[in-house]
């Protein structure tokens, strides 16, 4: 009866634990997001899972790139394999819930020393010895160190996971950023141009009124330094996209030496966002999700340090046999076994342990905040990004108006310079303010198209959990 006691005692100890219970920080969550944005009401076929949001831009180049990233990323292999390191070591920790099993052999020549303390006359000074055995081992985890070990493990092995795809997210979410960079510059490129067509008609007319008498040389001065500009600006571009290009390619794993992209003059989509709530954030994006499992894990380990005040208990048992003869070695008569428990308190340590708790516990507190701060962070990158897109858009409307405005501004004054009202002067003026809208619309539509990426990327990438 009493061994039976003994052992439901000992099975009730076992699911001690010492962890505090998981208590994650108070994060202010509003109802909905407070800058307007262009979101659109959500249908079935506007979910899209995580690894195909950047479906929703229309271009087939992007989506090969995609698929080579996630083939040959070197940044995300180094993602996978720190994951499977993280794996492996939770594995490890794993393994000390079950016993331990080994084998052991010996084998020796032996000499007693002669001023040994007398142990029977029958002793020998010279004798061989040989020993095998099987040995076992278990710790029992009354206290829960074991468990919360590899609790804490488990939480970094999940964090881990959370960590590959947040790189994985990260990464497709810059490439689709460069790819429409790089779009952007084709059609500034296009734009630029026509420009230098244009100011090209325009150095021969100048040209012709200068041959003629009409007009001094310095129109013919001024027209050849508008299209001497705008062939700079050309050069600059194409140093730019270059630039770029080398950057996809490097994403992509391939050498910038030999890799290239097709100038792009269709135009990309820009995706209608479904409407989304605050609360699904937290749901959603692996950064969170990460520093929620760190938190996990930081709480175990407050136990594990806490457990330390408490004696280890383990168990052991050998069986094998032991001879000083090689011959017959395996045989019952030699025969040999032990088995008990084994147990270790630590009396003394001078404050050691209870700095080790002090010390998980700031650990815990350090990962409490360090969510609490991922939190926040992720609700402003929505917040950034959806006040980029609304004002962005109204700008780009602006900026189209304006762009009309100024193309009419430029023909009213080559009319008037072929007419001989007004000088080169006012047309320079006007071919200035006509390219610099122009350039400036490109460059809103392309920022507003990298502020959808960077939106999608806050939001977790795509609207499935």
């Amino acid at each position: 009866m009493r061994a039976e006691l003994s052992i439901v005692a000992a099975l009730a100890l076992a699911g001690c634990s010492f962890a505090p219970k998981l208590e994650l920080p108070a994060v202010p969550v509003a109802e909905s997001y407070k800058e307007p944005a262009p979101w659109t009401q959500a249908a079935p076929a506007d979910r899209l899972p995580r690894d195909a949001w950047w479906l929703l831009y229309g271009d087939e180049d992007l989506n090969r790139l995609q698929t080579q990233l996630v083939q040959n990323s070197p940044d995300l292999q180094a993602a996978l394999a720190r994951y499977q390191q993280a794996k492996a070591y939770a594995d490890q920790l794993r393994s000390g819930l079950f016993p331990s099993f080994g084998v052991r052999a010996d084998g020796a020549r032996v000499r007693q020393s002669e001023t040994r303390p007398p142990a029977g006359g029958a002793t020998p000074r010279y004798y061989n010895s040989y020993a095998t055995s099987v040995e076992a081992t278990y710790e029992v985890d009354l206290w829960g160190r074991v468990r919360n070990d590899v609790n804490a493990g488990r939480f970094e092995a999940s964090a881990a996971a959370a960590d590959l795809e947040s790189a994985r997210l990260s990464l497709q979410a810059q490439l689709a950023d460069y790819y429409i960079a790089l779009y952007g510059l084709d059609r500034e490129a296009a734009l630029l141009a026509d420009t230098v067509t244009a100011y090209d008609r325009a150095v021969s007319l100048t040209k012709e009124r200068h041959d003629a008498g009409i007009v001094s040389g310095l129109d013919v001065a001024r027209a050849q330094t508008q299209l001497d500009t705008a062939r700079s600006q050309v050069a600059q571009n194409q140093a730019q996209r270059a630039t770029l290009e080398h950057a996809i390619a490097v994403l992509v794993g391939e050498s910038p030496s030999q890799f290239s992209l097709e100038p792009r003059s269709a135009p990309l989509q820009l995706p209608q966002i479904p409407s989304d709530v605050p609360t699904n954030l937290l749901q959603r994006r692996p950064d969170i999700a990460a520093a929620q499992r760190r938190t996990a894990a930081a709480n175990a380990s407050v136990g594990v340090a806490r457990a330390a005040y408490f004696p280890s208990i383990t168990l052991n048992g050998a069986y094998g046999f032991e001879s000083n003869r090689s011959s017959e070695w395996l045989t019952a008569p030699n025969a040999a076994w032990s088995v008990g428990p084994s147990i270790l308190l630590e009396l003394f340590d001078f404050g050691g342990r209870r700095a080790r708790v002090e010390q998980a516990k700031a650990v815990l507190d350090e990962a409490g905040a360090s969510y609490r701060g991922v939190v926040l962070g992720a609700f402003q990158e929505v917040e950034d990004n959806l006040a980029l897109l609304y004002h962005y858009g109204n700008a780009a409307e602006s900026e189209r108006s304006a762009v009309t405005s100024a193309q009419q501004s430029l023909d009213f004054a080559m009319n008037r310079y072929r007419e001989g009202a007004v000088s080169y002067l006012e047309v320079v003026q006007s071919q200035t303010t006509a390219l610099t809208t122009q350039r400036e619309a490109l460059d809103l539509e392309t920022r507003q198209l990298r502020a959808s990426v960077a939106l999608i990327r806050a939001l977790g990438g795509g609207w499935e959990g």
